[in-house]
């Protein structure tokens, strides 16, 4: 059995409207933007079933009201991990 390649879906949030898709793809480019987010200090969320939603998105596509609970749990768990980092 082959092993499943690897997916990511990079989101930027700026408050003013809903997130956008601002990266994606799988294997080898999917361990790059994952690399580029641990740089950044980003914080990484897994939730398989999310990223293959939101992986149907468009690069500059806002996600689709649909998933504004599930991406607004993912913000609101990553600004209080955030604000309790010392």
């Amino acid at each position: 059995m082959q092993k499943a390649m690897p997916k990511a879906v990079a989101l930027k949030y700026d408050f003013n409207a809903a997130p956008t898709v601002v990266a994606k793809g799988s294997g080898l480019l999917a361990d790059k933007i994952l690399a580029v987010a641990k740089e950044n200090d980003v914080l990484l969320h897994q939730s398989p079933e999310l990223v293959e939603m939101l992986s149907t998105l468009e690069l500059g596509e806002e996600i689709p009201e649909s998933l504004y609970l599930a991406v607004a749990e993912v913000i609101a768990f990553a600004h209080k991990i955030k604000d309790h980092q010392w």
